[in-house]
């Protein structure tokens, strides 16, 4: 594949190789940019942005829903792209293709409602025969930095409310996982996106992303990644707008009035999607009293269940993590806590890039599968006396992006739902559940901002306020 910028796909001569995490094999290369690309890059989005501006809303509604009708005519070569560069299972890549063309259509919506409102300046002093309104103009260029984890349609969540702000992108993809990326912008183009409006550069994150953050060209940035590169586009940035969504450990509290079995259900289907790899995959279960010993044996049975393997065969379950680099990590984690004091329950073997799901439980919250975030597949029980001491065990974290309760009391949903330091909370569901329409994003060090078209168009565009004045 060859990367696109100022209106061109380009070649390099340094090539970086993208690979199956399952077998290491060569998948595709992609061109290794270099600053000299970022440049190149900005400067055709800053012509972009020109003609993104002027273009109406409804010609950008009618490219975005082009462009989704064309993701659904070629959604099991998307899936399969996803499956193959990141490793989550064949199911797994084809709803992820599924949402993010939800994504793009409710971006394309999003195109036709930008407005302002009328302002009551004659309830103002002196201002008695003035008109007053605002106007939602678009804020330039886009940088748009996406993880590994959900190639394509963690690319549309930034790409498509851009677009329909009416911006120009320059996305910067995950090297690992830069295939799905290329892949949509082909699609918008077919769509018939002007080609300045976007660009897609890969290569090295710290390279290309330094120096895409620091150029004032760059009027706006919306980061998806680790809570420590968070931080750092942050002292970079200078004076422009910034969107983060960082990292997280997600509580799931069980109190003792819960259904056990739904709890065991929800705690497979939300820890364990995508290897763990979801920033808001329950990492933490806190069972209050007699509920501790019978969900563990529910989760014993159900968890050990879970096949690994081959994402593409249609048996597996989970299936490898993104680097082998990243499994050797939750299996060190886990053996940290078992040497704790900790107990594994079941799983955690790992074969190069695949860990057999793992449930660990007797886990302290000071331990570092509780207390950090894991990203693989693994949950850390917790026992805890009473919803109070949950509570507490659930805030102490400097993270704050997804949390959730299993419980049949109102009063005590109401509680947690008020008291968890969380930008999502959940009511008898695990965390992992996304809703693409809702406006999604953490509180604390789990990021800045919304996500969800409807929010990042408003985070993607700048007020005007308009004054006439009468005579």
């Amino acid at each position: 594949m060859k990367m696109f910028a100022a209106g061109q796909w380009l070649d390099r001569d340094q090539v970086i190789e993208v690979r199956n995490p399952f077998d290491q094999t060569v998948i595709d290369t992609v061109p290794k940019a270099s600053p000299s690309d970022v440049d190149r890059a900005l400067a055709g989005a800053v012509a972009g942005a020109a003609i993104m501006r002027d273009m109406p809303g409804f010609e950008r509604f009618q490219i975005l829903r082009k462009a989704a009708a064309l993701m659904r005519e070629r959604a099991e070569e998307l899936a399969r792209t996803i499956s193959l560069e990141e490793g989550k299972i064949l199911a797994e890549g084809r709803l992820e293709v599924e949402r993010a063309t939800e994504t793009i259509e409710l971006s394309a919506e999003e195109a036709k409602r930008l407005g302002g409102e009328v302002l009551p300046l004659d309830g103002a002093p002196g201002g008695a025969g003035k008109l007053g309104f605002t106007l939602r103009v678009p804020c330039g260029v886009v940088a748009a930095i996406t993880p590994f984890n959900f190639p394509l349609n963690l690319v549309a969540h930034k790409v498509g409310p851009a677009l329909a702000a009416g911006n120009a992108v320059v996305i910067k993809p995950a090297s690992d996982t830069p295939l799905s990326a290329l892949a949509l912008v082909e699609i918008l183009l077919e769509a018939g996106l002007p080609p300045l409006a976007i660009a897609c550069l890969t290569g090295s994150g710290k390279e290309l992303g330094d120096a895409l953050c620091s150029d004032p060209r760059v009027r706006k940035i919306s980061f998806t990644g680790s809570q420590e590169i968070g931080e750092h586009i942050t002292r970079i940035a200078g004076v422009k707008r910034v969107t983060l969504e960082l990292g997280s450990n997600s509580p799931l509290v069980v109190l003792e009035d819960a259904d056990l079995d739904k709890v065991a259900r929800a705690t497979v289907a939300t820890g364990f999607a995508n290897a763990g790899q979801v920033c808001i995959s329950t990492q933490r279960v806190i069972a209050i009293g007699g509920a501790y010993a019978p969900l563990l044996q529910r989760l014993e049975t159900d968890v050990g269940a879970l096949r690994t393997g081959n994402q593409l065969d249609a048996a597996t379950q989970v299936g490898p993590m993104i680097r082998a680099g990243d499994a050797e990590r939750v299996e060190d984690w886990i053996g940290e806590a078992v040497r704790g004091g900790a107990r594994l329950v079941v799983g955690g073997e790992r074969r190069g890039a695949l860990v057999s799901p793992a449930v660990v439980a007797d886990v302290a919250p000071a331990m570092k599968i509780s207390c950090e975030e894991l990203f693989g597949p693994a949950v850390a029980v917790t026992a805890a006396k009473s919803i109070d001491e949950a509570i507490h065990l659930a805030n102490s974290t400097r993270y704050g992006l997804s949390a959730a309760v299993f419980t049949e009391s109102l009063d005590a949903a109401i509680r947690f739902a008020r008291r968890v330091e969380s930008g999502n909370i959940h009511i008898n569901w695990g965390p992992q559940w996304r809703a693409d329409l809702m406006p999604y994003g953490g509180l604390k060090q789990s990021g800045l901002g919304k996500e969800g078209p409807k929010y990042a168009v408003q985070e993607m565009t700048e007020l005007k306020t308009v004054v006439i004045h009468g005579v």
